[in-house]
């Protein structure tokens, strides 16, 4: 019984996390995108980090989909291991997003025709199934990591696809506005 009650308590703790952290990215993202980035000499050539984000959008997705033929396959530990690497990737991603958006200014897409119409629409759904994403993330791991599987099995048919969209759509946008990086 005791044991039961700590785990309801580290539950609780964990939401609450997940929640703060689910609220907070989106937030620092949009701060990022809506004031001006500060001039700042640095030795990292920006020009290269767009590109390292597509490419860890790529492993995501490939993790995310190899993943999924894991646990088709009943191989529960391979499952784990590539997801954990999803989201590691993901994490990477973050970070490397956000320390980016605070060094540079944003890269305005110069398209015309319906080439316009369809970036814009592929980056609003990807920025809002991004914050999205966030907390359906931590919700699977984390009811995975707490033996919760039936939990962890419905959710996860939601987080499946979302991530995936959210990882090929990240590339797709990348790899429509590169042309017009300075």
């Amino acid at each position: 019984m005791l044991n039961q009650e700590y785990l309801a308590a580290k539950q609780k703790v964990l939401t609450k996390i997940i929640v703060a952290v689910s609220i907070a990215i989106p937030v620092v993202v949009a701060i990022l995108l809506f004031t001006a980035a500060p001039e700042v000499e640095t030795s990292i050539d920006l020009k290269l980090l767009p590109k390292f984000h597509a490419i860890l959008n790529s492993l995501t997705a490939i993790c995310l989909m190899v993943g999924f033929v894991f646990i088709k396959q009943r191989n529960i530990v391979a499952h784990k291991t590539v997801n954990l690497f999803a989201l590691l990737f993901s994490v990477l991603f973050l970070v490397s997003y956000v320390v980016y958006h605070s060094l540079a200014e944003s890269t305005s897409f110069g398209g015309e025709g319906v080439i316009r119409y369809v970036y814009y629409f592929i980056l609003i759904t990807h920025i809002i199934l991004a914050a999205v994403i966030v907390p359906l993330v931590l919700f699977t791991f984390l009811r995975a990591l707490t033996s919760q599987f039936d939990k962890h099995k419905k959710i996860a048919r939601w987080t499946l696809p979302l991530w995936l969209y959210v990882a090929i759509t990240g590339v797709i946008v990348y790899l429509m506005i590169s042309p017009y990086y300075a």
